[in-house]
């Protein structure tokens, strides 16, 4: 699906590794996304993971727009 390329700019950009990346996309693709309680866990660990605390205003803004579906699909066109 996504080429090294992807997680080269990735791990250049935020230095997280493809390993790491790999083993979130696995939790979320076998999470309910719908759920308010995983998103939080998700998007903490992705803050952890990245070094970056992510407020709760924020937290909110991520939750609502995948709630709603409108996150971009094409990912590799947001690097």
């Amino acid at each position: 699906m996504f080429g090294d390329s992807f997680f080269n700019k990735v791990e250049k950009k935020t230095n997280v590794d493809k390993a790491t990346i790999m083993s979130l996309a696995s939790k979320v693709q076998h999470s309910n996304m719908q759920d308010e309680g995983v998103l939080r866990d998700l998007i903490k660990e992705i803050g952890q993971i990245a070094g970056k605390e992510v407020s709760e205003e924020k937290t909110e803004k991520i939750i609502n727009a995948i709630v709603q579906d409108k996150v971009p699909k094409d990912l590799d066109k947001m690097l």
